[in-house]
C-alpha cells in the first residue's frame, strides 16, 4: 500500500487552490467561500463512510478502492474545466533566490503562521487516525456503525463549516479558528467519556467543526500573501504543517499502545490551548 499512499499524498492543488480562491472570491465573504468549498467536500462524505463500511463488510476492501479510484478520476476530470488564472505582477525573476522557500520562511509573519498551524495540524493528526480504532477497541462498534459515525461527522462539517465561515467574515477569521478548536476539544472529551451510540452521534457532529481547520488556515494566510507569489507564499505554512502531520500519527501510535486514551486526552489539552492562543494572538494582517 505504501506507493499508493505516497501518490495519494502528492497534493499539488493545495497552495494553488488557496491562491486561486483568494483572488477570485469576494473579499467580504472570503472565509465563507473557503468553508463553503470545504462543506461541499464534506457533503460528498456524508454517505460515503457508511457506504464504504457496508461495501467493505459485504464485498471486501478491494471493491471500495476500485470505487474510490473511479470517483477521484471523475473529480480530476471535472476540475479541468475551471477558468485559468495568472498572478498579477508575476515575472520570471519571481523564481529567483529572493523568493526561495527558506528565504520566505525567515519572514517573521510567515514563520509565526507556519509554527502555529504546524502545531495545530500536529495535534489533530496525533489522535484523528486512531478514532475508528478507538471505537472498535473500546466501544466494540463494527464497520457499518463506525461508517455511520463518520458520515455524521462530515454532515457536521458541512453545517458547522458554513456557520464558522460566517463567523469569520462577520468578526475575525481567528475567532472562527478558535471556535473550531473548541468544538474539537469538546468532541474529544465526549468521545473518551461516553460510549452510548446516541451520544456519539452528537459527538461526531461536533467533531465536524474541526474538519474545516485547513480551510480556515487558508483563509487567514491567503490574503496576507503578496499577489505575485501568493501560491508559493501559502505553500510554505502548508508544507511545514504537512511535515508535522507526517510525524504525528507515529507518535500517536506509540501513545495509543501505551493507553488508547492518551492521544485523546493530550488532544483535549492542546486544542484548548491553541484555541486560547488564537483568541489572544492576532495572526491576521
Amino acid at each position: 500500500m505504501l506507493p499508493g499512499m505516497v501518490l495519494w499524498g502528492v497534493w499539488l492543488g493545495g497552495p494553488t487552490g488557496t491562491a486561486y480562491i483568494v483572488t477570485a472570491a469576494h473579499k467580504t465573504k472570503l472565509t465563507l467561500t473557503f468553508t463553503a468549498i470545504s462543506a461541499a467536500y464534506s457533503f460528498g462524505y456524508i454517505f460515503s463512510p457508511a457506504l464504504g463500511g457496508y461495501l467493505a463488510g459485504t464485498n471486501g476492501m478491494r471493491t471500495v478502492f476500485y470505487a474510490a479510484f473511479t470517483l477521484y478520476a471523475l473529480a480530476g476530470f471535472i476540475l479541468t474545466f475551471i477558468s485559468s488564472q495568472h498572478a498579477i505582477g508575476y515575472t520570471q525573476n519571481s523564481s529567483g533566490e529572493s523568493y526561495s522557500f527558506f528565504t520566505l520562511l525567515r519572514t517573521r509573519k510567515l514563520l509565526t503562521l507556519s509554527i502555529f498551524f504546524a502545531s495545530m495540524m500536529f495535534i489533530l493528526m496525533l489522535f484523528r487516525p486512531f478514532v475508528p480504532k478507538f471505537l472498535a477497541d473500546i466501544y466494540h462498534y463494527n464497520y457499518f456503525e463506525r461508517g455511520i459515525l463518520g458520515s455524521v461527522s462530515f454532515f457536521g462539517s458541512a453545517v458547522l463549516g458554513i456557520l464558522l465561515g460566517k463567523l469569520g467574515d462577520k468578526w475575525k477569521k481567528v475567532y472562527a479558528l478558535a471556535a473550531s478548536m473548541i468544538l474539537c476539544c469538546v468532541s474529544l472529551a465526549l468521545l473518551v467519556s461516553f460510549g452510548s451510540f446516541p451520544i456519539l452521534v452528537m459527538t461526531f457532529f461536533i467533531t465536524g467543526g474541526s474538519y474545516v481547520t485547513w480551510s480556515l488556515m487558508s483563509a487567514i494566510i491567503g490574503p496576507q500573501a503578496p499577489e505575485s507569489i501568493r501560491a508559493r507564499w501559502v505553500s510554505i505554512p502548508q508544507t511545514v504543517s504537512m511535515f508535522s502531520s507526517v510525524i504525528a500519527p507515529y507518535i500517536g501510535g506509540v501513545l495509543y499502545e501505551a493507553s488508547p486514551y492518551y492521544p485523546f486526552v493530550i488532544g483535549i489539552g492542546i486544542t484548548l490551548f491553541l484555541a486560547l492562543l488564537a483568541f489572544t494572538r492576532q495572526f491576521e494582517g
